[in-house]
């Protein structure tokens, strides 16, 4: 089976505290954890989409990666826009975690499924969008996403699309980024990064022929939400 669950937003410290974003936040740690053992099977996937660790660097990183190695199932993870820690595969690879796998310009494959994906950026419709600053990182990303989707070996299976920001608006619009989902006959995107007011933009649900899942923990209540049996 295919599980589903962003933004795990793990201090390994206890000083950075989730609670700002609301009380929906409070003891997070514990209940996501429990619930995530009690769902998840050793031989599953679990998907985490961004937003992993707080650290700033990956031997602090490491630490939170360990605890979730501990966790039962094999792990996808893709990097948010707060995984500072993440910033080379080499480095990351070098830490010898166990069914732990990172997207970055490529691809993981699975009996039935290829997983693909990047970080993605601010909608360039977005109100928030600077375009002398922001729209350089968003063409950034739409490149990491062709590169991800080019390493693919073989296109006959299912591919399952990973993104930390939405690729698609509240009004129910793709942006370049999930433009390029649907023009290559992706049917299964999964992403995080909204929380406290910003859920009320997620987008759940079946557009123009595209399975869209928001796997924000707060969204799902911090339990994995199944994608494939």
């Amino acid at each position: 089976m295919i599980y589903g669950l962003s933004d795990l937003h793990l201090d390994y410290t206890g000083k950075k505290s989730m609670e700002v974003f609301g009380l929906a936040w409070e003891n997070y740690e514990k209940r996501m954890f429990k619930s995530w053992k009690e769902i998840v099977k050793e031989d599953d996937y679990i998907v985490i989409p961004g937003d992993i660790s707080w650290a700033l660097k990956l031997q602090e990183a490491q630490k939170d990666l360990k605890r979730i190695e501990s966790l039962p199932g094999k792990k996808i993870f893709l990097k948010g826009n707060h995984d500072f820690w993440w910033s080379s595969l080499n480095k990351i690879e070098k830490l010898n975690l166990k069914n732990m796998f990172f997207l970055q310009n490529n691809s993981f494959e699975t009996e039935h499924y290829v997983f693909i994906g990047t970080r993605g950026w601010i909608s360039p419709n977005s109100s928030e969008f600077k375009e002398s600053v922001d729209r350089k990182i968003f063409q950034r990303e739409l490149l990491r996403l062709k590169l991800s989707f080019d390493s693919i070996k073989n296109k006959d299976k299912e591919i399952i699309c990973l993104f930390h920001y939405p690729p698609v608006e509240k009004n129910r619009k793709f942006n370049d980024l999930g433009k390029f989902v649907k023009e290559n006959g992706i049917k299964i995107v999964l992403y995080g990064h909204l929380h406290a007011n910003a859920l009320l933009d997620v987008v759940d649900e079946v557009v123009d022929g595209i399975e869209i899942h928001c796997l924000s923990a707060d969204y799902l209540k911090f339990i994995p939400r199944l994608i494939r049996r």
